[in-house]
């Protein structure tokens, strides 16, 4: 084996930790070249976002189930680190790790029953739930704030050090985004991960071969509820405000077209998906009266050309048209 051929294949080898190192670095320079507020507000939200799309993708993705209500976890983690730290002066790493497991309890209560349903059943039931939530942080006026919302949430911090500025913010949110990722890359390799997938080619089948899909699937609910809980909790301390219109079915529906489009099953596809559709409302504001349309159209248009998803779908085509250049190289 020559020396390109060694370095090929250490590279081939260690490809996802040498991509999230070299995420990690260009994450740790981007404020040396872009201090602008305003841009790196909205980085600081593609973070946010992504967490959530993150634990959305193992249930959808991985799982092979449906989920239309995962703003729901998401306004649950905001007000409940809102209701903790400013009702009951609770710190806020404190509230955001109880908030955490408040909602990871609700996922499993939840979870037990409306997972014995599949495919439409249980996106209407998860459709429901996020349309309960909304309406409870709408009318329940002397706890939430109702429509005006809640407002005075303190930022996070370590002492005295606050995260009161998009630089620290930044670090801080894309710290725990690509603590999320490796979380989620190393899941979807161990054995867990290839039941999961197993659960998604066909549920029939992956019990024939010992996979226990019922808790496999409430598991990996509970997991992306959690993660949508902590993303909240973090918009939450990041903005000092929360309103009900955050986390409506609109969000849910926002969310898992940041799945679909990144690529159901593509754990790297999430973070181009949350990024993607983060920053497309910045690039069409002549058209902000018809985002909710132009995101069906995008979604529409995904699924026609590239049903795995954009990453997805051009990797594959990659790989492709390289094993048939492999192939006529060798024929000749």
């Amino acid at each position: 084996m020559t020396n390109k051929q060694k370095i090929i294949y250490f590279i081939y080898l260690h490809r996802t930790g040498l991509t999230v190192t070299g995420l990690s670095l260009a994450l740790l320079l981007y404020p040396l070249f872009e201090d602008n507020p305003y841009t790196l507000g909205l980085t600081n939200l593609i973070a946010i976002n992504a967490i959530v799309v993150l634990g959305l993708n193992l249930f959808i993705g991985y799982a092979g189930q449906i989920s239309l209500g995962h703003a729901a976890f998401f306004g649950l983690g905001a007000y409940g680190s809102a209701i903790a730290t400013v009702t009951f002066n609770i710190s806020p790493w404190p509230a955001m790790i109880l908030v955490a497991g408040g909602v990871a309890l609700v996922a499993l209560l939840l979870g037990i029953p409306i997972l014995r349903l599949s495919g439409h059943y249980l996106a209407m039931a998860t459709l429901g739930l996020n349309f309960v939530v909304h309406t409870i942080l709408l009318q329940w006026d002397e706890v939430t704030g109702g429509p005006s919302g809640f407002s005075g949430i303190p930022y996070l911090s370590f002492g005295s050090f606050e995260f009161d500025d998009e630089i620290r913010l930044h670090y801080l949110l894309w710290g725990i985004t690509l603590l999320s990722l490796l979380l989620c890359l190393n899941l979807v390799r161990s054995s867990v991960g290839r039941g999961l997938s197993a659960l998604a080619g066909d549920e029939v089948a992956a019990a024939a071969l010992g996979v226990n899909t019922r808790n496999a699937k409430i598991k990996i609910f509970v997991l992306s509820a959690v993660l949508a809980s902590i993303a909240g909790s973090l918009f939450a301390h990041t903005y000092s405000f929360v309103s009900p219109d955050s986390f409506g079915i609109f969000t849910s529906a926002d969310m898992v077209i940041m799945v679909v489009i990144g690529g159901m099953g593509s754990i790297w596809g999430s973070l181009f998906g949350a990024a993607l559709m983060t920053m497309m409302p910045e690039w069409m504001d002549m058209f902000e009266t018809y985002k909710d349309l132009v995101h069906g159209g995008i979604l529409v248009l995904v699924l026609m050309f590239l049903p795995q998803g954009l990453i997805t779908g051009l990797v594959e085509m990659v790989k492709t048209r390289w094993a048939l250049r492999r192939q006529k190289d060798a024929a000749a």
